[in-house]
């Protein structure tokens, strides 16, 4: 395979792993516990921004460590080389439906078929379920944008102004709205770690969608009912008073039921198994047709002009696609949720996804994962006990690295070789980088998701954290599975 001697290659199903006979198992973890120790530093020091790209640079800072203990058994900077360029390659599938999946976001938005599921879902809110339609509500618009952020910053906010007006305690509604806009983040092909878990792990997005829903569901299941119940013990006062955003939604937008037909059309294609990318694209090109026949004066905003004709039209909708637009609103809440971020938004997630790759690969080089995985294996003899252990390193690193990503990222190229040799397909690994790492981030003030979720809705994470059902629970649900052998897909019989 290579000139280094000391090297050899293990192949299960078809993915080749290095093992390096001269590396210990000490000098296998030099890198992680480096990169965590980095990572940790660099959080403390640029907080929130950290993800603007000193986080990716620590990655590569990562991936040199692991470079130096290569060096020192033997394996050269070729091997190393080829190893990252195959690790990039496998991630190609992910990258091209990240840029595919912000495109999407773009014209959904223009079209009006994000701002249309909102304005529906605003009229079902009732006094006496208020937290349980808070929840579902969330959940809706975290799964048509991808991402718990903008939810919390737009609806979130608003949700905590109508319940507070209702005399409502602000943690339990901060809770229902972080567990409907994490359980939709988690479920929704737009969301970044959606897509950042399978490629960490190694399977594709809507198996690792439809596998997550395994846990997912009973696990929202029993957040709903706990919100049903917990909404029928509060004596609740006033009326929730939407009708300002409802005018502000139909002031900007054409809301049309009819905008629905591109969201179904997208769910039939996927549920026929056609391939993520083409489901995509097709659900991309339907909004920007919608946007011309529903939204012609969006389109005419976010080109520039007065007035459409054919080389407007087509630079709006491209637009839309590719960069950041946004449209105009007076409404403070709403700007955000009009405000879409094209293919651009999602450079610097795939910056990321490259440079795990390159740490990635250079653990894989010099053996470093195949000597984890090998410890890994010796240590947990059940399957469980890989599981507890996945989720006890994405929660810690959570809580040391504070970045919901690093907890997908690290584990996920640490634990897929251990998941392998144990005989366990990757999206038994990428359901448990979720239920672990993306949600319980919310959890911890120091993370960054804890800190800007506290800090958007004016909530302190020990006030909701109790109420957070959803992402508390997840961890737990996922435990109970792996103990009692629950839709745990298998590739090699033992």
């Amino acid at each position: 395979m290579q000139d280094d001697k000391n090297l050899s290659e293990i192949d299960i199903e078809g993915q080749k792993i290095i093992a390096n006979k001269e590396l210990s198992i000490w000098e296998a973890l030099i890198p992680v516990i480096a990169l965590i120790g980095m990572l940790a530093y660099n959080v403390f020091v640029f907080g929130d921004n950290a993800l603007s790209g000193s986080n990716q640079f620590i990655l590569i800072l990562g991936g040199a460590t692991a470079a130096i203990v290569g060096f020192k058994n033997k394996v050269s900077y070729k091997v190393m080389i080829d190893e990252v360029a195959e690790n990039i390659k496998s991630t190609a599938g992910a990258i091209l439906i990240l840029l595919m999946v912000g495109a999407l976001a773009g014209t959904w938005l223009i079209s009006g078929i994000i701002p249309s599921m909102i304005y529906y879902g605003l009229q079902i809110l009732n006094p006496t379920i208020f937290l349980a339609a808070c929840l579902i509500i969330c959940a809706v618009i975290s799964i048509a944008t991808g991402s718990s952020w903008t939810t919390a910053a737009t609806v979130g906010i608003a949700l905590i102004g109508i319940g507070e007006a209702l005399g409502i305690s602000l943690g339990m509604t901060a809770g229902a709205v972080l567990s409907g806009a994490y359980f939709g983040d988690k479920m929704s092909p737009m969301s970044d770690t959606t897509n950042l878990a399978p490629a960490m792990a190694g399977t594709d997005l809507f198996t690792h969608i439809k596998y997550m829903a395994y846990t997912t569901v009973p696990t929202i299941i029993v957040t709903l009912i706990f919100f049903i119940i917990l909404g029928f013990t509060q004596n609740t006062t006033g009326t929730a008073d939407t009708q300002q955003m409802l005018s502000d939604i139909n002031k900007a937008f054409n809301i049309n039921p009819f905008l629905f037909l591109v969201p179904i059309a997208v769910v039939i294609l996927i549920m026929k198994k056609t391939p993520p990318l083409i489901a995509l694209l097709a659900g991309t090109l339907l909004g920007g047709v919608f946007a011309l026949i529903f939204q012609p004066q969006v389109v005419a905003q976010v080109a520039g002009v007065k007035s459409l004709d054919f080389n407007s039209a087509y630079k709006g909708v491209m637009n839309a696609i590719t960069v950041k637009t946004s449209v105009a609103t007076d409404n403070e809440v709403l700007k955000d949720l009009f405000t879409a971020g094209g293919m651009e938004k999602m450079l610097g997630t795939i910056w990321l996804i490259l440079c795990a790759m390159i740490f990635g690969g250079v653990m894989d080089a010099i053996g470093a994962l195949a000597k984890i995985s090998s410890f890994l294996l010796n240590l947990f003899d059940s399957v469980f006990g890989l599981f507890a252990s996945t989720v006890a390193t994405c929660i810690g690193l959570n809580f040391t690295a504070s970045d919901q990503y690093l907890a997908l990222v690290v584990p996920g190229k640490m634990y897929a070789k251990a998941y392998q040799d144990k005989g366990l397909a990757p999206e038994n690994l990428s359901r448990t980088l979720e239920d672990s790492g993306t949600v319980t981030s919310v959890l911890i003030p120091w993370n960054t998701c804890g800190a800007y979720h506290s800090g958007v809705l004016g909530v302190p994470v020990i006030d909701y954290a109790f109420y957070a059902v959803f992402n508390w629970l997840s961890p737990f649900m996922t435990l109970l599975f792996a103990a009692f052998r629950i839709k745990i897909r298998e590739i090699i019989k033992k």
